[in-house]
């Protein structure tokens, strides 16, 4: 117990930025679950999600000083990015058609438990990267830290396929199409 001449600043609460910024969007996306709905929970994050796109989108292009990123740049940036904010995300599997991601660490740590909603953070993100880049994207978030799975299994078509048309996932699609036909 602390005694009367113990100042704020010596207690011992965990309490700085990350850990109030992964709170409030906890909390955030919680509240909208419980009032709206996960369905339309996911479509406000999924908003949220696409400015943050374009944001890293365009982030990326200035720091590699490209207009577009190629195919192999936009694979590099899926892992880099979510590595640089806290996941250990790493490449499973490739192939001219799609990626699949294993993420053992949730940028959003703990917070992510039971805010599924949250997860369409990445999907937006990397469906927005990807179609802007690429023209294409069908993001699918097999399994993911925020149902409980062990990690997150994350495959991102970068084609319009058969087997992308069989898996449930959100679709993206770039501003030009004839630009990357």
């Amino acid at each position: 117990m602390a005694d009367e001449n113990t100042t704020l600043r010596e207690l011992s609460i965990p309490l700085e930025r990350d850990l109030f910024l992964r709170s409030l969007i906890r909390e955030f996306a919680g509240t909208l679950e419980e009032v709206v709905g996960y369905k339309e929970a996911a479509g406000y994050i999924s908003l949220v999600g696409q400015c943050m796109g374009d944001w890293l989108n365009n982030l990326y292009k200035k720091a590699l000083k490209v207009e577009h990123l190629t195919r192999e740049q936009v694979i590099e940036i899926l892992v880099d990015l979510k590595n640089r904010i806290g996941g250990e995300f790493s490449i499973v599997e490739r192939d001219e058609d799609k990626i699949v991601l294993k993420n053992t660490t949730c940028p959003f740590e703990d917070k992510v438990l039971d805010r599924p909603s949250i997860c369409m953070m990445t999907s937006n993100v990397f469906g927005t990267i990807v179609s802007q880049n690429l023209g294409y994207a069908k993001v699918v978030l097999e399994q993911t830290i925020a149902e409980r799975a062990d990690y997150c299994r994350v495959i991102v078509y970068m084609k319009l396929t058969s087997e992308s048309e069989e898996k449930e996932g959100r679709e993206y699609f770039g501003p030009d199409e004839q630009l990357f036909a």
